[in-house]
């Protein structure tokens, strides 16, 4: 069995929440390893919004240029219905008065940008990929860290301060931390999501979220600014529509498997944009994911001693308000801050708990109430745009409003000298 010491922080996990916890400990002088289940981190998935709060702290890491390049930044977020009338719209990023844009990114591109910094600024023995972690033990001292390598079936044991789970919504560190939790919550809703090329996107720099009287819905905005210099645009798209009871999530459930048309397509004969043929949209696309939208209800506690969670691992929520990988961001910069203000890991683990837990409790159920009154907008639905408006104001003042997140403290911590 190989043994490590590791680092002063193992993160268990290479997403968007691990990668910025590593380049934020970096930054704060706290030595950092990565371990990711995955052999190789590819540029996979879809479109991701991220929201003013998770670009001020980019921004801080010295990478808002690296984003731009990659992202567009959306201006508007307009609700439609079925036959593309507008119900409501509300200016976002700086043109809402924010000091950051909202940026619409591929999110695999996202990822391998973190990547390449961490790789960079940390170096590549930063990061070990392949590595699928099973369990841990505590001590006054340390975390020991139980583990795999995947290429070589050998285990491997690494030693560290503090164990951060960003391993994502099927978290093996949260099902270790919290046993009997049971299944993710199912809203009854299947996802289907995809990206497309087209010669253009009529709303322009707008996320677009259309629904109709049957609770359906659909998403779409576009995600790449190398894509516009070439004079076409690449449009993310989510379908969204009620296929079975609220319930937990059944085995029988696909999760982030290939997508079939023919599944989700009926759901939409009726529907008419000026600015898209969704059937033709659909079949541009080279690869379709089947998802079910799901969260659990926030814990009581994510952690324990030397050990927490963070991002989906730790508050999974439906994306209703594209702000999932926004809060992750938010954790990795929170959680950098109280290991660099506080010399006792327990203590700098309680006080970012205690910062984060609650705000994204409140944001997991925003969402639930963004997503319930959303879908049941339309012209001949129950809500209206007067609901959706004074919804959008209520969910803003939950996740931050313009003014208090342009005035807020920088969550740059000191750096910690070590001797």
């Amino acid at each position: 069995m190989e043994k490590n010491h590791s680092a002063d922080v193992v993160i268990v996990g290479g997403g968007i929440g691990g990668l910025t916890a590593a380049l934020s400990l970096h930054a704060a002088g706290i030595e950092a390893l990565v371990l990711e289940s995955a052999r190789e981190i590819r540029p996979l998935g879809v479109g991701i919004n991220l929201q003013p709060a998770a670009v001020r702290e980019l921004d801080e890491l010295g990478l808002l240029d690296e984003l731009a390049a990659l992202g567009v930044p959306a201006v508007e977020q307009k609700f439609v219905n079925s036959s593309g009338r507008t119900l409501f719209a509300e200016a976002r990023g700086t043109a809402a008065g924010y000091n950051w844009d909202l940026y619409s990114v591929h999110r695999g591109e996202l990822q391998m940008m973190l990547r390449d910094a961490v790789v960079e600024r940390l170096g590549p023995e930063a990061l070990r990929t392949g590595v699928q972690v099973e369990g841990f033990e505590e001590t006054a001292d340390e975390v020991r860290i139980d583990a795999v390598d995947r290429s070589t079936g050998d285990r491997v044991t690494f030693t560290a301060g503090a164990m951060i789970g960003a391993d994502g919504i099927h978290s093996t560190l949260r099902g270790l931390l919290h046993p009997d939790e049971g299944p993710l919550k199912w809203s009854g809703v299947t996802m289907w999501r995809g990206v497309a090329e087209a010669e253009s996107f009529a709303p322009g720099n707008a996320v677009v979220i259309a629904v109709d009287g049957k609770k359906t819905g659909f998403v779409a905005y576009q995600i790449s600014d190398a894509a516009l210099k070439r004079g076409r645009t690449l449009i993310n798209w989510v379908c969204l529509v009620p296929t079975g009871k609220p319930g937990p999530l059944g085995d029988d459930v696909s999760w982030n498997a290939p997508g079939k048309i023919e599944d989700f397509l009926p759901h939409y004969a009726d529907w008419q944009f000026d600015w898209a043929d969704l059937p033709e949209l659909f079949a541009k696309s080279e690869q379709i994911l089947e998802y079910p939208m799901v969260d659990r209800d926030p814990l009581p506690a994510w952690g324990r001693g030397r050990v927490t969670l963070l991002g989906d691992a730790a508050h999974p929520g439906y994306p209703a308000g594209a702000n999932g990988g926004t809060q992750a961001i938010i954790d990795a910069r929170v959680l950098a801050y109280h290991l660099a203000v506080e010399s006792d890991v327990a203590k700098a683990l309680a006080a970012y708990e205690a910062d984060r837990a609650p705000a994204t409790a409140a944001i997991v159920l925003a969402n639930r109430e963004v997503d319930r009154v959303g879908r049941n907008t339309s012209g001949s639905g129950t809500a209206s745009g007067k609901d959706l408006e004074e919804l959008t104001d209520s969910y803003d003042r939950t996740t931050g409003e313009a003014e208090r997140l342009n005035n807020r403290a920088s969550l740059t911590p000191p750096r910690v000298e070590r001797g």
